[in-house]
């Protein structure tokens, strides 16, 4: 899922640039501040910033308030600076990158921070042939020791005089198969690791560096597949995450041995897979996630596939966006703070971004809005325009553009122009005029009616005298009557926990003191319904149901039955009981998943001659005897060769 940008440069010089490039274990979370994020003031001097730490799953100053930084980035090569200097020329590079800083401030831009790119461009060895993955295969110690200290610290300092943090991330990108006979991926010991181990000893040693409260290192770019614990490799699972975390924590490691900045670890699959982590924990302090997200990643909206494999041209708009994130990078921003290094979006028609896709609406369609909405309602998301034409940003005027004649700068429905304004909002705070006169739950007509071991994410929208209107869910309370039955998480998640009936509670309170109310009543409804709308004929292959008569019938092969995003727990029941109401004629069997695809193993129950098998649910093994946990069940359902009727007669959960 990522871009990789080559280019041809004077005197036959190659230089390749990589630009945008998956039950989570959730950490309780320590009572919050009742103040919000907010933005950090600059230092007393043009040396330092003021202090930032990691305190559980948020970045926050010396005085204890929550901070979320944005920002833009830089990089440093001739074609990345619209051919403004040339042949290693420092002090012309030094020169116009500053003035394109000055001009961005100038432009109203409200940034807190860089993302500063080490380019290969300044520590590649050119005596040396092209190479696919630059940055570490002719990577000179010696060249990169002296630009650090002529360009790339002079950079960070000017940065760091005009209030912006600067996030440090070094040359070049992760290897990633290619070519096919030389790369599969990164693995613990290869000669990436050593690569990244002598970057950063090098910049963490620095006398200007280590320790400076405006320098915060980002590890790696876009690792894509690991080496697992098995030999295979991949970018998700246990066998890659027990990898990657020995692979980061020696480097984390290392940055310790000389200084405590903040770190940003990434994720594997171009930073779009994290769930791993929340098993296998990077150790130490002042540590968070570098996380990249695009258009039809985590299932978002997006005109156009990005080209990496992990996305798709379609999306199911907010929601699916929400339940992708919840599943990749909710395990761990449920522990830490996040700093999305990469995100764009645009629609393709102006091919100025990675990303193709429109900002939209919050809660509805489209990939910026949602965004936007997303991070707000997690509470502790830093974010930034990945960019690489920092002309662009200074050219920006803050000048409505005209319908049908929309540029890639002022098109509403483009990153620039909803960007620019919303760090406005973030740094200055958000100006509303009218008084509060209206709550409401978006998309929510009448009552809800959720599966247990279901979720579905309340939508709460304000709406004031002068006509404006804002999505409030992170702001708003938001109680269940009866948490035993339905329980509420983080920014109006609602988690079905068992049957049974439950009042949600929304209460909105304005600046000014005016209080709303709304109510909703939930009834959660057995997790193994046999209702057209709950039943899914066709988790593998296209089946049929009929509600009816309770027949499943499934394609060769085919698999047919319940999906639960966040998990079942069925852990406080003993067994669960499945009858059928005919002979199994299609070698049927039940099985259930402990993961979340449906490729791993499962428990299996084959019915063999009879129509009915008995699960004792805490006894459950795979077909290799390792034990499937029955806390968090993704998928359960009916296996067969296909074309047969099966008709469920009855499914029963006992203590």
């Amino acid at each position: 899922m990522k871009r990789i940008i080559k280019e041809l440069f004077f005197l036959g010089f190659i230089l390749l640039l990589t630009s945008c490039s998956d039950d989570p274990i959730q950490e309780v979370a320590p009572p919050e501040e009742p103040v919000g994020p907010v933005e950090p003031e600059p230092g007393d001097d043009n040396n330092s910033l003021p202090l930032l730490s990691v305190v559980g799953r948020y970045l926050k100053n010396t005085k204890g308030e929550i901070v979320n930084l944005h920002g833009f980035t830089q990089t440093y090569s001739p074609y990345f600076n619209n051919g403004a200097w040339s042949n290693y020329d420092v002090q012309t590079c030094l020169n116009y990158n500053k003035r394109m800083v000055d001009g961005i401030l100038t432009a109203g831009w409200k940034f807190n921070f860089v993302r500063l790119h080490l380019d290969p461009y300044w520590s590649d060895d050119t005596s040396m042939p092209y190479v696919r993955y630059e940055g570490h295969e002719r990577f000179s110690e010696a060249r990169f020791r002296k630009y650090l200290d002529e360009l790339f610290v002079p950079m960070a300092e000017y940065f760091i005089s005009k209030g912006m943090y600067v996030v440090m991330r070094p040359p070049g990108v992760c290897p990633n198969r290619e070519p096919a006979d030389k790369y599969q991926g990164i693995e613990v010991g290869d000669t990436y690791q050593q690569f990244l181990l002598k970057v950063w000893d090098i910049v963490s040693q620095h006398a200007k560096l280590k320790n400076n409260s405006g320098i915060m290192f980002e590890l790696a770019n876009e690792p894509v597949n690991i080496k697992g614990t098995d030999g295979v490799y991949g970018s998700t699972g246990d066998a890659c995450f027990a990898n990657t975390k020995i692979y980061f924590q020696a480097i984390v490691d290392k940055i310790r041995s000389h200084c405590n900045n903040i770190i940003w670890v990434p994720g594997l699959a171009y930073q779009s897979s994290y769930a791993g982590y929340a098993t296998h924990r990077i150790e130490g302090e002042n540590i968070g996630f570098a996380v990249h997200c695009y258009p039809g990643w985590y299932g978002s909206d997006a005109e156009q596939d990005s080209g990496e494999g992990i996305g798709s041209s379609t999306g199911g708009g907010y929601e699916a966006f929400q339940r992708g994130w919840d599943a990749q990078v909710g395990p761990v921003a449920a522990f830490a703070p996040i700093m999305v290094t990469e995100i764009d979006w645009a629609p393709k028609k102006y091919d100025a971004t990675w990303g193709k896709s429109v900002t939209g609406t919050a809660g509805g369609e489209g990939f910026g809005a949602n965004f936007k909405y997303i991070a707000d309602n997690s509470g502790n998301v830093s974010w930034l325009f990945f960019t690489t034409r920092s002309h662009e940003l200074a050219a920006f005027k803050d000048v409505p553009g005209e319908p049908g004649n929309y540029t890639f700068l002022n098109d509403p429905e483009a990153c620039p122009w909803a960007m620019y304004h919303w760090f406005k909002e973030y740094a200055e705070g958000m100006v509303v005029n009218g008084e509060l006169e209206k709550l409401e739950l978006v998309g929510q007509e009448g009552e809800l009616r959720l599966q247990m071991g279901g979720t579905n994410y309340l939508k709460v929208k304000a709406t004031y005298s002068d006509e404006t209107s804002r999505m409030v869910t992170a702001e708003a309370d938001i109680n269940s009557s009866n948490t035993a039955v339905l329980k509420v998480e983080r920014a109006g998640k609602l988690v079905a926990v068992a049957p049974g009936e439950a009042t949600i509670t929304v209460t909105y309170q304005s600046a000014t003191g005016v209080s709303k109310q709304l109510s909703l009543k939930v009834t959660v409804i057995s997790p193994f319904s046999l209702t057209a709308d709950v039943f899914n004929p066709s988790i593998w292959e296209n089946g049929t149901f009929d509600e009816a008569t309770r027949t499943l019938v499934t394609r060769q092969y085919g698999f047919g039955g319940w999906q639960y995003a966040d998990g079942l727990d069925l852990s406080g029941y003993k067994t669960l009981t499945v009858e059928l109401g005919n002979d199994s004629e299609s070698s049927v069997s039940f099985r259930l998943f402990d993961k979340t695809s449906y490729w791993t193993k499962p428990a299996t129950y084959n019915f063999g001659s009879s129509r009915k098998v008995v699960v004792e649910l805490n006894r459950m093994i795979d077909e290799d005897g390792v034990k499937i946990d029955s806390s968090h069940l993704y998928i359960v359902g009916f296996w067969s060769m296909g074309g047969k009727p099966i008709i469920i007669a009855n499914i029963a959960l006992a203590n």
